[in-house]
């Protein structure tokens, strides 16, 4: 199965609790912290909840 890579740009501090456990979920909990995961809708919906808060790398 295809992967995506998901990288933190901007701090969590701020930002809703629901929005925290969303990128606790994903596995980033500090700014520029890559991971690797692999890719599905639930993980883009993930993402697209967090969008302002973390990039896709391809």
């Amino acid at each position: 199965m295809a992967t995506i890579k998901i990288k933190q740009i901007k701090s969590k501090i701020g930002a809703p609790v629901d929005q925290k456990r969303t990128l606790a979920a994903l596995g980033l909990h500090k700014i520029s912290q890559v991971v690797e995961r692999e890719d599905s809708p639930t993980l883009r919906g993930m993402i697209r909840k967090v969008h302002h808060l973390v990039t896709v790398i391809e």
